[in-house]
């Protein structure tokens, strides 16, 4: 039974043109537009959220709500807002201008503090379709942590910045400054407020110093530099008795929370053998969660007189490869959780560490490309940009990642029963058999220049077409038949699913029709519509008709035999047009366009009888396919897959 998102309740329906796209919170997906027909919409039902952006040698804020059981994590320009007892309930804010680096709760759960590359934080409701409350900038540089204080009413941002400015702390309802902080001379890449009175902040970064800082207004008191490389953590007990910090150099620090002193260190024995990248307190202050380097995670006994011991290390599933370095950690209520360098979020119990843990995976980078198993349509592939390939179920989520022994960026992705095949920027087209999670010996051929579209014949699997910049290359298996250059420059290509036919797009807007007769093609007419370059080209599943769209924000339905177009003036986006998909039953066809937008057209009925789902992903949308005639599934620039049914009544 599938789970529903958070944004069930969206009803995206027929808008007029004169709306613009805009770069809306993902949270005002849920609002309705304005329709001229209340019985057609789409809503959406599923959201496959993006994992959280990670970077190799540097630890990442993963934060939480205890009471509502949710986390909050950033990727791109948006923060994630996940419930751990419902991984599918996702909700997502993207009004930053800047990629977000850390986002945390207000201790009364009503508020969240988000932070970005620019130096900017913007403090945002709950509810109420994440109302923005206050925007300030704190620095002028990155900003990589920010806390509020226990009372609410003050936060404290570190980072990078001019001079001697890599902490602020200042009032959440003026932006105006709550004291000076000196004494570090890099980059800061933790802070904490402690959790009772009387007040104090720690800070640590890249200069090896831990610094205290008492108040407010807050004042340097001391300083520390016991760790002999970077700081790259420090959090205070719930309880407020203890701080502890973790540096590359593979060390523990424990210090008495009021006066600043060391007070012990985490126990050598059995300790981690690479970079401590980030801590975590258990609620009742007397345990710690830490994640590093060396791929574990482990759980330390912190006793009363300041020192910590080994209590039981946790192996994250994985490879063993270095995408297995742990970053992240977070202890919430019974909920262990620790993120991966590739993204993959972990759950383990804290009351029976020993259960293997429930595993969050999805893409990092951008979705570049989406498509359906025929064998199974509730099977969905999706390749990003960095060349991972996964797998998704209908009311599942993500069913795993793809294992290829060749990790090369993808451009172009076609499902083929049991095989797929795939193109990058490398020259080369890709043969993939599929082995349940594991995909088996890749066989590939260079066809001597990069691919900028690849389709196959559905009827017959072994063919595929290749379009280059000047030409078309017919493959059968991995044998060239052709390598046609064409005489004019190719944007876009589509074989027939039986290989009879082939259509080429050029950057003259040109559709080039040719037919196919063993290893030859002989153009049997051309079509001029498109006032820009052709940027997609699909034929019907019934074959009785093929869909062309253009950078120029034109789609065109043209019927097949005639040459006649069936459904024009679909001008509707506001930018280029970048995928194009048909229903099973041939009645609609949808587009998706750098403006952000999902239109879908009825065959047989006029243009301004469309619907439009707009803001369907932040930065455009790259990716469509059908699941069946009432379930279209989009991705896009925001690493995110959605799933959106079209209700007729």
């Amino acid at each position: 039974m599938p789970l529903l998102n958070p944004a069930s309740d969206q009803l995206v329906q027929k808008a007029p043109s004169s709306i613009p796209a805009l770069f809306l919170s993902t949270k005002n997906l849920q609002k309705t537009l304005f329709a001229k027909n209340k019985n057609e919409m789409a809503n959406l039902i599923e959201t496959y959220a993006c994992v959280p952006s990670t970077e190799r040698g540097r630890g990442i804020i993963i934060s939480g709500d205890s009471k509502s059981n949710s986390i909050l994590y950033c990727n791109g320009r948006s923060v994630f807002i996940r419930h751990l007892d419902r991984p599918l309930d996702v909700a997502v804010y993207g009004d930053h201008s800047y990629p977000v680096t850390v986002a945390r709760y207000s201790p009364n759960g009503e508020w969240i503090a988000s932070a970005d590359v620019s130096g900017t934080v913007r403090i945002w409701g709950t509810h109420n379709d994440f109302v923005l409350k206050n925007e300030f900038k704190v620095l002028s540089g990155r900003i990589d942590d920010l806390q509020w204080s226990p009372d609410g009413l003050r936060i404290v941002a570190s980072g990078d910045g001019k001079g001697k400015s890599f902490v602020r702390a200042f009032m959440w309802d003026s932006g105006s400054t709550v004291g000076e902080f000196d004494g570090h001379s890099k980059r800061v890449l933790s802070c904490h407020f402690k959790p009772t009175r009387p007040f104090r902040i720690a800070t640590c970064g890249e200069d090896f110093l831990v610094n205290f800082y008492e108040g407010p207004p807050f004042k340097f008191k001391l300083s520390h530099r016991e760790h002999s490389n970077f700081v790259n953590c420090i959090r205070f007990s719930p309880d407020g008795s203890k701080l502890i910090s973790v540096s590359s150099d593979k060390k523990g620090i424990i210090y008495d929370a009021k006066t600043g002193e060391t007070i012990g260190e985490l126990s050598c024995e059995d300790g981690h053998t690479g970079s401590i990248y980030a801590v975590s307190w258990s609620a009742d202050s007397k345990h710690v969660l830490t994640v590093s380097a060396d791929k574990t995670a482990k759980i330390w006994e912190i006793f009363e007189v300041g020192t910590g011991k080994v209590k039981k290390t946790l192996e994250c599933p994985g490879s063993g490869g270095v995408e297995d370095m742990i970053v992240g950690c977070l202890w919430q209520n019974d909920h262990l959780i620790t993120v991966s360098l590739c993204g993959t979020i972990n759950l383990f119990s804290a009351s029976d560490p020993d259960k293997p843990p429930l595993s969050l995976s999805g893409h990092m980078k951008n979705i570049t490309t989406l498509t359906v198993l025929k064998s199974n349509q509730n099977m969905i592939l999706s390749s990003s940009f960095d060349g991972s390939i996964l797998r998704w179920i209908q009311g599942i989520g993500c069913s795993g990642k793809l294992k290829r022994k060749d990790c090369s960026q993808i451009k172009c992705l076609a499902a083929v029963k049991e095989e797929i095949i795939t193109s990058g920027y490398d020259n080369k087209v890709w043969r993939v058999p599929l082995n349940e999670d594991e995909c088996g010996v890749a066989e590939h051929i260079d066809v001597g220049s990069q691919p900028k579209d690849l389709s196959h014949a559905i009827n017959s699997p072994d063919l595929a077409l290749v379009s280059t910049d000047c030409g078309v290359v017919l493959l059968k298996g991995l044998q060239v038949l052709s390598n046609i250059n064409l005489g004019f420059t190719v944007t876009a290509s589509v074989i027939a699913p039986d290989g009879s036919e082939v259509i080429v797009g050029g950057q003259d807007g040109k559709l080039h029709i040719y037919s196919v007769s063993g290893d030859s093609l002989t153009e049997e007419a051309t079509l001029e519509k498109h006032r820009g370059a052709i940027s997609v080209i699909r034929y019907s599943p019934d074959v009785s008709m093929f869909a062309s769209a253009d950078l120029n924000r034109e789609a065109v339905v043209w019927d097949r035999v005639s040459k006649e177009v069936k459904l024009n003036n679909m001008l509707y986006h506001t930018a280029r047009i970048n995928c194009l998909a048909w229903s099973p039953n041939s009645t609609m066809v949808a587009t998706g366009s750098l403006d952000t937008c999902v239109i879908i057209h009825e065959v047989g009925k006029p243009p301004s009888s469309r619907i439009t789902i707009k803001n369907a992903h932040p930065g455009g949308v790259y990716g469509l396919v059908f699941t069946d005639d009432c379930s279209v599934v989009s991705s896009g620039e925001d690493a995110c897959i959605r799933v959106w049914r079209i209700a007729q009544q």
